[in-house]
């Protein structure tokens, strides 16, 4: 794993090895959405990756889709970042927020304002979703109009650059994981016949027209976006066309200088091939299942060049240190991944006989 301790560069961020920390929700903010009181301690633990991703971030109220999820919208928001963003930078590491609109997965009784969700097309996902009176199906969603998808964007685009002043280093862009840009992107979802649905170049236009505001508002070089495709999860079922779908909004996006592409890999390896051949900047490369001795493999091939990590370093706030030393890991706690307070978020035990 020789290569991934060699020291890289992405975007504005320079970076002491090709390790990060991947997203991970955590539902641990105050009901308004303001990080709570233990986030700067545990993204500040994580800090010795380098470069934190953190977990998604709403950027206005109908971005919401879970219970106790963060915002960026809001200046109590800015504050509560602020915070974490000092914590980590004083720890040595570099802090990206992620944008997530989740789009038609939420429920109303996850929001503060119990609205009805929005979406490309009004389309059910289909699937449970956890509420405060347990699984629940979300409602259909309302489709978005042309005014507000124009509003999605620029709250994409303030959501930036209030990121920005609470002191990240940049954001990530979710258009993964049956999110709001996932959603545009995939036809089972996305049954427009407008601009932004009805052809690959149409259902790639949300996507792209969020990206452009997000590096007009901050910075191309501050800018990250996040892809999984053939990712079936939320009733996104992109069909047989995902390739030809992802090579033309990857195309597209290189255009805009973006600091990095986050590909959720599964199995489609001539497409990852293609994506690094398209790419122009840093490319990050997260390969679910992947076990310990393989995590250098992509960036010794050359296929990556930052490896995102998620349990191992939830579950290890020395994560660098272990893996680089060879020591045994923390198993991680599946009971307390979402919601609750220290357990399982601030108490995994480091090991005090090893350093970075």
């Amino acid at each position: 794993m020789t290569a991934l301790w060699e020291p890289t560069t992405v975007g504005r961020m320079s970076l002491p090895h090709r390790l990060a920390l991947a997203p991970m929700t955590r539902s641990r903010a105050l009901h308004e959405g303001t990080p709570g009181p233990l986030t700067a301690e545990y993204y500040g633990q994580r800090a010795s990756l380098g470069l934190l991703i953190s977990e998604g971030v709403q950027p206005s109220d109908d971005g919401q889709g879970y219970l106790n999820t963060p915002g960026i919208y809001r200046p109590e928001h800015v504050a509560g970042w602020r915070e974490v963003a000092d914590r980590v930078h004083a720890e040595g590491g570099h802090l990206v927020l992620q944008l997530m609109h989740v789009g038609r997965m939420s429920h109303p009784d996850n929001t503060p304002h119990h609205r009805q969700p929005v979406a490309p097309s009004p389309i059910a996902p289909g699937v449970e979703m956890f509420t405060p009176t347990g699984r629940q199906l979300p409602p259909r969603p309302r489709e978005m109009s042309d005014a507000d998808i124009t509003r999605a964007v620029g709250e994409f685009r303030r959501a930036a650059a209030s990121a920005i002043e609470a002191g990240a280093d940049g954001v990530e862009i979710h258009a993964a994981n049956g999110y709001l840009v996932h959603q545009f992107l995939s036809p089972n979802a996305n049954v427009r016949t407008d601009g932004y649905g009805g052809s690959v170049a149409a259902r790639s236009r949300f996507g792209l027209e969020v990206a452009a505001a997000v590096a007009d508002e901050i910075g191309a070089d501050r800018v990250g976006i996040r892809i999984s495709p053939g990712l079936v999860i939320g009733g996104i079922d992109e069909g047989p066309d995902a390739a030809t779908q992802y090579r033309h909004f990857v195309g597209e996006l290189a255009g805009l200088n973006l600091a990095y592409l986050h590909v959720v890999q599964l199995s489609d390896e001539k497409l990852l091939r293609d994506l690094r051949a398209l790419w122009p900047g840093a490319l990050l490369v997260l390969r679910a299942g992947r076990s310990l001795d393989a995590l250098g493999d992509d960036v010794a091939a050359g296929i990556a060049d930052v490896v995102p990590i998620a349990r191992w370093a939830l579950a290890n706030p020395d994560v660098v240190a272990r893996i680089r030393h060879g020591a045994p890991l923390n198993d991680a706690d599946p009971a307390t991944f979402y919601g609750g307070g220290a357990a399982g978020y601030i108490d995994y035990p480091a090991l005090a006989s090893i350093s970075n």
